[in-house]
């Protein structure tokens, strides 16, 4: 990891990170001790230095300039805002507008091949891709396209929830309301969207209503309840929906006081920055929230809150195109991990956490930096069996196709959506980024059965 970080750009005369490092040793004070004053660990306030984390976040920067006693111009803040009746008053801005989701154009190569790697994988997933081959209907015989308008009435009933167009609403005991959560985290991992669709609106507003009540305790369960929504949202493609509920997570979190549920919204708004292709405040979000002392407890839930953070972040590097800083922070989260043990750690946040999982996530990473031979050898690492829930082995399975279509190996590709269809069809058929890969495979050469009755599950015209 060493020689990765000395390979690391050093930041640029007059940025924010040079005349951080240069208020510091004129003070001479250590990284470690800026860090303590900061609350950052010194490998952090390193990487805001060099210009490896982006020091972009206003929160961030005044941290630095408070600590060091720097101009709030000289790091482009704007004054501090005015306080007037104990409110600080400040210039607002618009409720951010995200673009519309785009599919990506697929980039293919075929040299560099391994065939000894790709028949290993090609074995893997063959066994369960048998069982979807050529089948018309799916086992449980629905109609094709059924199960994709599962995923628009999920959203449709999410956003009613949200804002909140329902009235009259009966608050069962909190002993029932918390089942009814655990029941819709079982869905959400086993895939089981219809379901959801029905019982995560119905909690949203339950918890909705049980905390405008008088002398409601504020416990979690609506922070609860809107991260698990914006999970689904963000999965779905519906990113200012999932703005509204990520914030709505963060504001029921930050009343509860629970670090974990903090630090879980601070993850899903920098997946939502991400997507919004705003990367450098993508990894400003997650990497602050990993570096906040409320995770730096002894307990493996922290750890692996903070773990989660580090991966987020990760990824966002490989979307910006920086290999290099993808690869050194995945190192960094596969050591959380490695110290964890190998098993999966906060199931219902981000899916667990576990060297596992770190691997699963390095799939889709290497597949954004453009490298599909990394992305498949790093498949090869990943027992499918072993992933936490059939929500991460459907996954599994689309990244591995994404590969192979970024390869042109369509066969493969197919193959690979099959067996994710095998896993978990009403996520298959729902998820966009499926619906993507099946269009570009009608389009750029010859479909087969399979593809067009695959074509027709996910509502796709073929």
């Amino acid at each position: 990891m060493d020689a990765v970080r000395s390979q690391s750009a050093p930041a640029v005369d007059g940025s924010p990170g040079e005349l951080v490092r240069q208020a510091r040793k004129k003070q001479s004070l250590t990284l470690a001790r800026l860090g303590e004053l900061t609350g950052y660990s010194a490998a952090q306030v390193s990487r805001y230095e060099r210009g490896v984390s982006p020091l972009t976040d206003v929160t961030v920067l005044r941290r630095f300039a408070d600590a060091l006693g720097i101009p709030s111009q000289a790091l482009g803040l704007a004054a501090p805002p005015e306080v007037r009746h104990g409110r600080m008053i400040g210039p607002t801005a618009a409720y951010p507008r995200l673009p519309r989701p785009r599919v990506a154009e697929t980039a293919r190569r075929g040299d560099g091949e391994d065939p000894v790697r790709r028949r290993k994988l090609l074995a893997n997933l063959a066994v369960t891709a048998a069982a979807a081959v050529g089948a018309p209907l799916l086992p449980t015989g629905k109609a094709p396209g059924e199960d994709a308008a599962v995923g628009e009435v999920l959203v449709a009933r999410v956003r009613d929830a949200v804002l909140g167009l329902h009235a009259d609403i009966a608050v069962p005991p909190t002993a029932v309301l918390r089942t009814d959560l655990a029941r819709a985290f079982t869905d959400f991992h086993a895939c089981a969207y219809g379901s959801l669709s029905v019982r995560l609106p119905r909690l949203i507003c339950a918890a909705h209503a049980r905390a405008a009540g008088e002398g409601a305790e504020e416990d979690g369960l609506l922070a609860h309840s809107y991260l698990l929504a914006t999970r689904m949202l963000i999965k779905l493609d519906e990113q200012q929906l999932g703005w509204m509920a990520a914030d709505r997570a963060r504001q029921a979190a930050e009343a509860a006081d629970e670090p974990l549920l903090v630090a879980e919204a601070a993850r899903q708004l920098a997946v939502l920055a991400r997507k919004a292709d705003w990367h450098e405040q993508a990894l400003s979000i997650a990497l602050a929230a990993a570096d906040h002392p409320a995770l730096r407890g002894g307990e493996p839930a922290l750890a692996a809150q903070r773990g989660l953070l580090i991966q987020s972040a990760a990824y966002t590097a490989a979307r910006a195109g920086d290999a290099a800083g993808m690869r050194e922070l995945t190192g960094e989260a596969a050591a959380v991990a490695r110290e964890l043990g190998p098993a999966a750690v906060l199931r219902d946040h981000g899916g667990g956490f576990s060297p596992t999982t770190v691997q699963l996530h390095l799939v889709s990473a290497e597949n954004s930096v453009g490298d599909p031979s990394a992305a498949l050898a790093a498949a090869k690492a990943v027992a499918p069996g072993s992933l936490p829930s059939t929500e991460r082995r459907a996954r599994y399975y689309t990244d591995v196709a994404t590969a192979f279509a970024r390869w042109n190996h369509r066969d493969d590709c197919i193959r690979a959506l099959l067996a994710a269809e095998h896993h978990a069809p009403e996520e298959t058929h729902a998820r966009p980024a499926v619906k993507s890969l099946v269009s570009g495979l009608l389009v750029s050469g010859r479909t087969t059965t399979e593809l067009r009755g695959l074509a027709a599950r996910v509502g796709v015209l073929a």
